[in-house]
């Protein structure tokens, strides 16, 4: 293969949020290369839960009906999750982290499959687009940079051969341990639980058949009186035979002196037949990067952000950073991207995990907690079960969890919020949040009539708004797709009669009279925000 003296984008890491962030920029005639370590995805069973919101990326990555198909459990197996009270066969359970009740405010539903799995998906996807290279069994192991780009050594993991990349942005998706992360002395800010905890990988059809109690569930979280607030937790590979199983365990355990077996059985409240397959350890840690840039180089996913796999936030929310930094990037070099457009990434991307971590994931474990230590069926039984049966009735996992960009920079009319995870579903078209789709006139749905650029709807707005939108869009050279149709109820659902679209479906601004120059301008980082 020949490939090119320069590429526009080098990505040191093709795990799903470097392969997603490769088909973001390729799928927009970016040159990319991607350096990754792995021959094959690693068969370990991790980054599960895909939203839907993750789902919508896939759609628009053009591979949306290959994660359908690509799932380990039967299409009419369900994928939901219950969380139990002391064992996994206790008689106190509830729903938990059912994403279908904010199904409506998406275009596609949500998913559930392993990570290497996903993983194959998107390496077929890559590999349909010749705008990208992937170099499997090379790491990324340093990098220079200079006024024009990046040039970055990768070094061959079966020999030590060295060869130089050279690019004009450098992307570090190498997960949390991240070379380049280092090496751009990016620091982080962390927050230590001090647990030590064990990934269990195992065979049992006993115990499937032990939990065909909880129909149409694919994941189990057991919350145990002595653990502190920290979860067992288990989850279906495929339907019937594998599971995977995480929990906290002593700070000595090793491979030779504990009894994984016994951990297992007393987290059901039953003994079964097992087989393992993988046992590995990790540490129960939140951390993130303090600059999610620097100069020419950037992190996404576990490189700037990792925690506890705790409600599936990790690799939906590096997928998220793939869209937000793959449209910004190709936008600057195509000439219409602002000065300002590529520091949004960090300052958009970087509060929502934030909040992801201090409002979902550790806020639940001390929720937990408190609850663990206050009530006690053995000791005030109605107390506990009041407050059991009222833990869960608004499912804040989920309809609290609304990744938004309120006070952003590029946002027109946002407020003066921030960019937080926690927010609420609604179907009002709000600067800085998620478009929701709604059914037009026609029969047709928004998300069917987007363009690959920015996408302005006008469903009763004035009627010279739009050619206003149109030249301005002209004279700056910024990519709009224009869809007018007179359509009062869509107008009245978005309580808008006309909606900028990004391009990674999240609303620059919504009203009905407006400065088409200021708006684009403030959209695509030109002039600093309104």
């Amino acid at each position: 293969m020949t490939h090119p003296p320069e590429y526009d984008v080098a990505i040191v890491g093709g795990g799903p949020v470097g392969m997603g962030l490769a088909i973001e920029l390729g799928q927009r005639g970016k040159r990319v290369a991607v350096v990754e370590r792995h021959e094959t995805p690693q068969p370990i069973p991790k980054g599960q839960n895909l939203t839907q919101r993750t789902a919508e990326h896939f759609h628009f990555w053009g591979c949306e009906p290959e994660l359908r198909a690509a799932r380990t459990v039967p299409k009419d197996a369900g994928i939901g999750g219950i969380t139990c009270y002391g064992t996994l066969l206790s008689d106190y359970n509830y729903d938990w982290l059912n994403r279908a009740k904010v199904g409506q405010y998406y275009y596609t539903r949500n998913e559930r499959l392993p990570q290497y799995a996903t993983e194959g998906v998107l390496r077929a996807r890559a590999a349909e687009l010749p705008e990208i290279d992937v170099f499997y069994g090379w790491d990324g192991v340093d990098f220079t940079e200079d006024a024009t780009g990046v040039s970055v050594t990768a070094q061959a993991r079966d020999g030590g051969t060295e060869q130089v990349i050279r690019a004009k942005y450098l992307a570090g998706c190498d997960g949390s341990r991240s070379v380049i992360r280092d090496a751009a002395e990016i620091s982080e800010t962390f927050s230590d639980h001090d647990r030590k905890m064990v990934l269990l990988v195992f065979k049992s059809t006993e115990l499937h058949e032990l939990v065909e109690r909880y129909p149409g569930k694919a994941f189990f979280c057991v919350l145990h009186p002595d653990l502190n607030g920290y979860w067992l937790f288990f989850g279906r590979v495929d339907q019937g035979t594998t599971w995977f199983f995480h929990a906290p365990v002593p700070a000595d355990s090793t491979v030779e002196n504990y009894d994984f077996a016994a951990l297992l059985h007393r987290a059901v409240g039953q003994e079964f037949a097992v087989e393992f397959e993988h046992i590995g350890f990790w540490d129960l840690r939140v951390a993130y990067a303090n600059d999610y840039r620097k100069n020419r180089v950037f992190v996404a996913g576990d490189a700037a952000h990792s925690h506890p796999p705790y409600g599936g936030y990790g690799i939906n929310t590096g997928f998220e950073d793939a869209r937000n930094l793959g449209w910004k990037l190709a936008a600057v070099l195509d000439g219409w991207g602002g000065a300002d457009l590529l520091n949004t990434y960090d300052s958009e991307r970087r509060p929502v995990f934030a909040s992801t971590a201090r409002d979902f994931i550790e806020r639940y474990i001390v929720e937990d907690r408190e609850f663990l230590n206050r009530f006690n069926p053995a000791t005030n039984l109605a107390e506990f079960e009041t407050a059991w049966h009222s833990r869960n009735l608004d499912a804040p996992e989920v309809n609290a969890f609304e990744p938004n960009y309120e006070g952003s920079t590029i946002v027109c009319g946002a407020g003066f919020g921030a960019p937080s995870a926690q927010g609420n579903h609604s179907f009002v078209a709000r600067a800085g949040h998620h478009l929701a789709p709604v059914r037009l006139a026609d029969g047709q749905n928004p998300f069917d009539l987007l363009g690959a650029g920015f996408t302005l709807f006008c469903f009763g707005c004035d009627a010279d708004l739009a050619e206003r939108f149109r030249a301005a869009a002209a004279e700056l050279g910024i990519p709009l797709k224009i869809v007018v149709q007179e359509d009062r109820d869509a107008a009245a659902i978005y309580r808008a009669g006309a909606i900028l679209v990004r391009p990674d479906q999240f609303i620059a601004w919504a009203g009905d009279e407006s400065d088409a120059h200021l708006i684009l301008n403030t959209a695509t980082g030109r002039n600093g925000g309104i």
